[in-house]
């Protein structure tokens, strides 16, 4: 007689999940055709693990006048990689590997909260959106619209969708205006305290894998200016301050 299956579990932490999205196998079920790059979901496993996954190959990358081709994926794994590093968990765990139609992004899918109304969620002050605010001028996020925020039953709150970051250019277009021109709050200073000096270390060499030097160093000054201001980012007239549609 065979032995029964064994059930798989969801993974532990996001040190398990990013191990489970770099191993498995990709079970894609649908696209989300929604997204103005090629966007798959599916399910990865590997012996004892499974989760949910979204997927975006390099290939189908929609060409950008103004970020190099094929570059949002490494863009959303560096995001991630920030993310890792300041502790605040933005981005859902995320890796770069090879998968069904070549190498792409590949990322824990994360279920928001039904019973949230993102509308006035995003108008909140909840304190997720408020790091998630630093972490954007962080980033140099171009393109942070409600739909790309998952508040989950939890009480987290989850960012998605960071292809467009990293610009050696000021383009930080967002929602979440709500702090501009008030003083960080101490937990971020010290958060951008640490993370200033990552990125003259292990966290830049990583990043270098992905972007350019001047964007690495741009990445280094945007810190380096929050530090010294201790103010959230202002619009600065030079770039809509929103991005459209705004979900």
């Amino acid at each position: 007689m065979s032995e029964p299956a064994r059930e798989l579990r969801t993974p532990v932490g996001d040190a398990e999940a990013r191990r489970l999205l770099l191993e498995g196998d990709i079970d894609l079920e649908g696209r989300m055709l929604d997204a103005s790059n090629v966007t798959l979901v599916g399910v990865v496993r590997t012996g004892e693990l499974e989760a949910e996954c979204v997927y975006k190959p390099v290939a189908g990358e929609r060409p950008l006048w103004d970020f190099p081709d094929g570059t949002l994926a490494g863009r959303e794994v560096s995001a991630a990689l920030v993310s890792e590093a300041t502790g605040w968990s933005v981005v859902p765990p995320t890796v770069l590997r090879d998968g069904p139609f070549g190498p792409g992004m590949v990322q824990l899918w994360v279920d928001g909260d039904p019973d949230v109304d993102l509308a006035a969620f995003v108008r909140s002050d909840h304190p997720g959106l408020r790091r998630m605010a630093v972490f954007d001028a962080v980033v140099n996020n171009a393109d942070r619209k409600g739909g790309h925020i998952i508040p989950t039953s939890a009480g987290h709150v989850y960012g998605v969708d960071h292809g467009i970051c990293f610009s050696s250019d000021p383009k930080l277009r967002t929602l979440l205006w709500r702090w501009a021109g008030k003083p960080l709050p101490l937990e971020a200073l010290e958060v951008l305290e640490r993370l200033a000096d990552d990125l003259r270390g292990d966290l830049g060499d990583a990043l270098h894998e992905h972007l350019t030097r001047r964007e690495v160093r741009s990445t280094q000054q945007r810190v380096a200016e929050l530090l010294r201001s201790q103010l959230h980012p202002e619009p600065s007239g030079e770039w809509p301050a929103l991005p459209w549609p705004p979900f």
